[in-house]
């Protein structure tokens, strides 16, 4: 049986190959063939999930959530260091200094991504700004988001801190960032479905150890990662928990 290993579309384009040089590592170390399969939306990357043809993943928080509450996936690890945080930019030259200068209208771009979406809106409440009363504009990369800033076609965007820190300092020149979200407790974590159970254990204290070989350590910087952490139950429920709060 092989199992289907995916990540979370969320992360940059850059990066495709390294996560295919992980996945073989991965099934190398558990002696286990694992397919990498990756998505590039959330929406056809949820269509599969539903289709059971996932069995782990490397998921974002919102995606997490019904994986853990409706899938029966287990969360075993996630990244060391800051959690997932998101900005909202707008160009350098925009008369907009903070949030309340913006105003029913403003064109917002975006990528599907529904973990940044919501926390997005949630920081543009300040200018009683919502679906309803803006002008969305949906883009298929963080890229994109960038440049629809920077040509005048939107007034603010929303990216993950990641994304806009791996723009070049020529395009982070030309972006203002009105505010950075500071939730603290959501994360991208690793999720095992029902199949993989029975190498639960296994796989978890491969993640762990990750960083203690030279190769390892290669393969997780280029992912942008230290080392992963071990993640206990209690822990993503609450995640569960703050993430059901933010999308009431």
């Amino acid at each position: 049986m092989t199992f289907n290993f995916t990540v979370s579309p969320s992360f940059p384009n850059e990066r495709i190959s390294d996560w295919y040089i992980f996945n073989t590592w991965l099934q190398r170390a558990l002696s286990l063939p694992i397919h990498l399969e990756l998505y590039d939306s959330f929406g056809t990357q949820r269509a599969a999930i539903a289709e059971g043809k996932v069995d782990i993943i490397y998921a974002n928080p919102f995606d997490a959530s019904l994986l853990v509450r409706e899938k029966g996936f287990r969360a075993i690890a996630r990244p060391e260091g800051q959690p997932d945080e998101m900005v909202v930019i707008t160009a350098a030259e925009s008369p907009f200094k903070e949030i309340p200068d913006l105003k029913p209208g403003a064109r917002v771009a975006c990528s599907d991504d529904p973990s940044v979406n919501t926390v997005g809106r949630i920081l543009l409440e300040p200018a009683d700004l919502n679906a309803a009363n803006t002008v969305e504009h949906r883009r298929e990369t963080y890229i994109q988001v960038a440049r629809e800033i920077l040509r005048g076609e939107a007034d603010v965007g929303f990216l993950p801190v990641e994304a806009f820190e791996a723009l070049s300092s020529i395009v982070r020149r030309d972006l203002r960032v009105l505010v950075t979200s500071q939730l603290h407790v959501i994360h991208h974590v690793f999720l095992i479905g029902p199949a993989l159970s029975p190498h639960a254990e296994q796989i978890t204290q491969l993640l762990l150890s990750m960083h203690d070989t030279d190769k390892g350590r290669g393969i997780l910087e280029a992912l942008g990662a230290r080392s992963w952490q071990a993640v206990q139950h209690e822990d993503v429920e609450f995640m569960i928990d703050i993430i059901s709060t933010l999308t009431q």
